[in-house]
């Protein structure tokens, strides 16, 4: 999967994901010489990202990411985030992000995720943080996980 043409304020927005994360832990969420938006969408762990929105829609999925929800790019960042949860699973979606919210990162979030297919996931040790402009404006949130297993 090559890397999407993007626009500029796609650019923007999805620089902001590392810039956040490495704002928040003084660490950089990918090792980036050189082109920081080719180095996020090929990570070998899933980065996902949704803004501010009444019902949040993903922005950015990097192409692990993609590949666990079963989706091409340009439906993803059309996908409400909520959907990436069953059902059952949106309340304690919902606690979670209002957490980050509060804190502005953690690292300890577990769930149950879904692709497009219906095929279940189960993520865990997940960072989750909030997303600032330069001028520390809230602008979404973001996900990063490297460890999930296939479930029934």
């Amino acid at each position: 999967m090559d890397v999407p043409h993007f626009t500029e304020e796609q650019l923007r927005r999805i620089l902001c994901i590392g810039d956040s994360y490495q704002r928040l832990t003084g660490r950089p969420l990918v090792s980036a010489e050189g082109d920081s938006v080719a180095a996020l969408w090929s990570a070998p762990f899933a980065i996902v990202a949704h803004g501010m929105e009444a019902d949040p829609i993903f922005y950015f999925g990097n192409r692990m990411a993609l590949t666990l929800f079963e989706m091409a790019f340009d439906a993803f960042t059309r996908l409400p985030s909520r959907f990436s949860a069953e059902p059952l699973a949106r309340e304690e979606r919902a606690q979670l992000l209002e957490r980050v919210t509060r804190g502005g990162i953690i690292d300890d979030y577990a769930g149950v995720r879904i692709s497009r297919t219906g095929r279940r996931f189960r993520i865990s040790n997940a960072s989750v943080w909030n997303l600032a402009d330069a001028d520390g404006s809230a602008v979404g949130q973001a996900a990063a996980f490297a460890e999930w297993v296939y479930v029934a």
